[in-house]
């Protein structure tokens, strides 16, 4: 060979290798997930290989987006990002061997004479494939080549015997080599295929675990077979089952998918995406709710389902919710900030403990920026809740309230005491008091404890809005 491959390490090593041809989503993201965790677990290494060998398809956009995604997740790499269309000469070395080797041969059947073939053989309720027409076996003269024509290379799949392996999912699976025609390795360009590519990029990366959808069960007895003609053993596959949205269609683009960074700007944790999509395939007993760290350390191949798993947006929405709540409230307040940010919020030392007195209420970063900046921001009471609860009857009643605040030290106790007193003089109860102060000061009548409420207020501004009922 040209360039000695790698040969496999006992050190794991997983890949993710995403094509950017369109955003990537959970489905996708998910696959990601698995062998980062995988290789964190094992203390391996996870490398990140871009396969955008469809020219036609493949944008820098959709690289950005896989980055940023990851980035976002936490799903940090260790090498790379490998681009497969800086390795086409290490390709075509590769293939140049194989062919000196004898595995690879010139096929110049045209599409057309394919498509016929393909028609006669559906036409004879046979399964559609190559019939060998080029291939160069002991005592059989070939067609003539013809004029003007590049031919493709096929690799030559070995003929019976079984191709078998071991799926740390599927269990064993065994598919008869008859069924396998003859693939296509290289375009009439010379430009190599997705399924020679990957064999070369997962032997000079001692990819040890290849764990990735099971769309590509299909693509693996062809891949074990170039691993074999290239005199290498192939790495241990996990076909994960399909991810599929809420209609119970498989997730794509086509069927509604978001891009993974559509989770990010709605105000996800980067923490409650990971337990979510970690579940939807894995498990660690009923365990529903887990850190990072819990996971990474639970984590194996073993609790891997085998049963499509369907996407529920309220679910992902309640587990974001447990997350807010567990986050420490310094912590959820530098989360919160870009969100803050894009409503002209500009925080002050008060913030942390906002977060801590309304992360309780709230399932996504979004709705908790729209509660703190109720502290920061010019308040426009509900119109229905303004009618029924700042009444007439009410105003009076505020105004001793807002007196009160003027002079009494501004702590929970204080501000609570001057509740009380504003209460027994005005003869009113609580909710007759509390509820319209409520509408006044946050917009609506549905907030956590008044006194707590108050304390984090500006004093200045809720006098002012009392008043001003």
């Amino acid at each position: 060979m040209t360039q000695s491959l790698s040969s496999s390490s006992a050190r794991t090593r997983t890949r993710f290798a995403p094509s950017p041809t369109g955003f990537i989503h959970l489905g996708n993201i998910r696959s990601a997930l698995y062998p980062w965790a995988f290789a964190r677990a094992t203390g391996g290494d996870f490398i990140l290989r871009i396969e955008d060998t469809d020219l036609d398809r493949s944008t820098q956009a959709s690289v950005d987006v896989i980055i940023e995604g990851m980035a976002w997740l936490g799903l940090d790499h260790d090498e790379g990002p490998f681009y497969q269309m800086q390795r086409m000469d290490r390709y075509k070395a590769v293939l140049a061997d194989l062919i000196a080797a004898g595995h690879v041969y010139p096929c110049y059947m045209s599409m057309e004479a394919l498509d016929a073939l393909r028609e006669r053989q559906m036409a004879n309720k046979e399964k559609p494939r190559y019939d060998g027409t080029w291939r160069p076996t002991e005592g059989k003269t070939l067609p003539a080549i013809p004029e003007g024509v590049k031919p493709v290379l096929r690799f030559k799949n070995p003929i019976g015997g079984v191709v078998a392996w071991d799926d740390k999912v599927k269990g064993c699976i065994e598919i008869s080599n008859d069924e396998l025609d003859d693939l296509v390795i290289a375009r009439p360009d010379g430009t190599p295929t997705y399924n020679f590519c990957v064999v070369v990029d997962d032997i000079d990366m001692a990819i040890t675990h290849v764990i990735r959808g099971d769309d590509h069960v299909n693509n693996t007895p062809r891949q074990i077979n170039i691993f074999k003609a290239l005199g290498k053993e192939p790495p241990i596959y996990a076909h994960l089952p399909t991810v599929l949205n809420e209609q119970g269609e498989k997730m794509s683009k086509r069927n509604g998918a978001k891009a993974v960074t559509a989770y990010r700007d709605e105000g996800y944790l980067p923490d409650a995406m990971v337990n979510y999509l970690a579940r939807l395939g894995w498990s660690h007993g009923d365990d529903e709710i887990f850190s990072r760290a819990q996971f990474l350390a639970w984590f194996n191949l073993d609790h891997l389902g085998r049963s499509a798993a369907q996407f529920d947006e309220a679910k992902l929405k309640w587990v974001n919710a447990q997350h807010l709540k567990a986050m420490g409230d310094a912590e959820l307040a530098q989360h919160v900030q870009p969100f803050l940010a894009k409503l002209g919020v500009v925080a002050d030392e008060r913030l942390p403990s906002i977060c801590g007195l309304f992360k309780d209420r709230c399932d996504t970063l979004v709705v908790l920026a729209n509660w703190i900046s109720a502290f920061y921001l010019d308040v426009v009471p509900n119109a229905e809740e303004k009618a029924q609860h700042v009444t007439d009857a009410v105003k009076p009643a505020l105004a001793v309230l807002a007196d009160k605040l003027v002079s009494c030290a501004w702590d929970k106790a204080s501000i609570a005491a001057a509740i009380k007193e504003a209460l027994v003089e005005t003869g009113l109860k609580m909710p007759q008091l509390a509820m319209p102060v409520r509408v006044l000061v946050m917009g609506t009548a549905q907030t956590p404890s008044l006194d707590a409420v108050l304390f984090l207020s500006q004093r200045e501004k809720i006098i002012a809005r009392l008043k001003n009922a």
